[in-house]
């Protein structure tokens, strides 16, 4: 696996990832989710969370 990457373009800002991310790598900027990736430990939670599609790994 590698790293969680936000498309900010498909992003909706629904939020959903936030909460589903179990070390909180995850905030939202400008409202669009963005991964912190020095936090990030490739779990796959978000990427099934996000109901836009909008995260991939």
């Amino acid at each position: 696996m590698a790293k969680a990457v936000v498309d900010s373009g498909v992003c909706v800002g629904c939020e959903a990832c936030v909460g589903t991310c179990p070390v909180e790598a995850i905030a939202m900027d400008n409202g669009k989710a963005k991964v912190g990736a020095d936090t990030c430990i490739e779990c796959g939670s978000c990427v099934s969370a996000c109901p836009a599609g909008a995260i991939a790994q």
